[in-house]
């Protein structure tokens, strides 16, 4: 797959907007994802290219961090936490039910673009254990019979946007 012209020049852009910094790659990396939703390899060779940086160096540092992506996501990010407070109060059951229920497991996106689901290690919210996010929504103590209204809450919002776009 091949760059679009328009997003060669974003790109370059971004790398243009923090060439001077002491360590630009991470800002560079952030700034690819929060554009484009996901780093493909080929934003990665434009960046070696643009930075004098080795593919090598820059692939590592995206597959290292696990908020950056090689893959789009989905509008809707389902996290799951399994960290052990999380864990231990069954999250490893509510992210088995959001699997069935998508057809999807961690990591993958469905076929319609709309869903992606994640396994994460902790979200820092040992209190509201299990916790589920969707985007920058952290949805507290997810029983397995709510996952179906988590879904459900996602597509009556999509619905909702396209609605206000038409």
């Amino acid at each position: 797959m091949a760059l679009q012209e328009h997003a060669i020049k974003e790109i370059k852009e971004i790398v243009d907007q923090y060439k001077n910094e002491p360590t630009p790659l991470m800002m560079i990396l952030s700034a690819v994802q929060t554009k484009f939703g996901y780093i493909p390899m080929e934003a990665q060779e434009l960046i070696s290219e643009e930075t004098g940086l080795s593919v090598a160096e820059i692939y590592g540092v995206v597959t290292f961090y696990s908020f950056f992506s090689l893959k789009p996501k989905g509008k809707y990010i389902i996290g799951v936490c399994l960290g052990t407070a999380c864990y231990v109060k069954n999250s490893q059951q509510v992210i088995d039910k959001f699997q069935t229920l998508l057809g999807i497991k961690p990591g993958e996106t469905t076929p319609d673009g709309m869903f992606t689901i994640d396994a994460l290690r902790c979200i820092g919210a040992c209190a509201l254990a299990p916790a589920v996010r969707v985007n920058d929504k952290v949805y507290p103590q997810v029983r397995v019979e709510d996952v179906e209204k988590i879904i459900d809450d996602c597509e009556r919002m999509e619905a909702a946007k396209n609605e206000k776009g038409n």
